[in-house]
């Protein structure tokens, strides 16, 4: 795994041995941020799950102007510190070694992100405990877009009662992004 574009192009990313992360394909990536980097430029970018760190890394080589990753597993965290380091990005970001609900609600009312992506162990429905969190929150900025990486079979059919709605979505083999936006910022 690599970072693939901006001011840390081709430096390779350490990752977490085993399979409790999915690193993300250079492919995948690609595609992934090709949507988002409108929303990449100057942004306060959160990485909830991030495993390796590599799309905040990502975010940040691309012009993201501080990334807050979140990670509670000891050898991701050493993994995120390490990428950050050999990047040389280190200073742009802000690791929290909490679980992600926990995290959220200590930077509630301290950061505003544009970005927030966060890649949940699959079928384990935490993503809907967080959408839920997010809809009353106080983190999101304007026209924040929010980024689900989640297995194919993943059920979103409360998604309007979080008060977000789904403005695009990439289908991959065994996974997909979600990119959703706050109904309110649409209004």
């Amino acid at each position: 795994m690599r970072v693939i574009a901006g001011k840390a192009r081709s430096i390779p990313l350490k990752t977490p041995k085993g399979t409790d992360t999915r690193p993300t394909s250079d492919r995948t990536k690609e595609t992934l941020f090709n949507v988002m980097q409108p929303y990449i430029i100057g942004s306060n970018f959160l990485d909830l799950f991030s495993g390796s760190g590599g799309i905040g890394i990502e975010a940040l080589s691309r012009g993201a102007g501080h990334c807050v990753f979140v990670e509670n597993k000891k050898e991701a965290l050493s993994c995120i510190k390490e990428n950050l380091e050999k990047t040389k990005l280190y200073e742009d970001g802000q690791i929290i070694a909490k679980d992600v609900l926990f995290a959220l609600r200590q930077l509630d009312g301290q950061l505003i992100f544009d970005c927030i992506f966060m890649d949940p162990p699959y079928n384990h429905e935490i993503e809907k405990e967080i959408l839920f969190y997010l809809k009353d929150s106080q983190l999101l900025a304007p026209d924040c877009l929010i980024v689900l990486e989640v297995s194919n079979d993943t059920d979103f059919s409360y998604l309007e009662e979080t008060g977000f709605f789904l403005y695009k979505e990439k289908v991959y083999k065994t996974n997909k992004h979600l990119f959703l936006k706050r109904r309110e910022d649409i209004e």
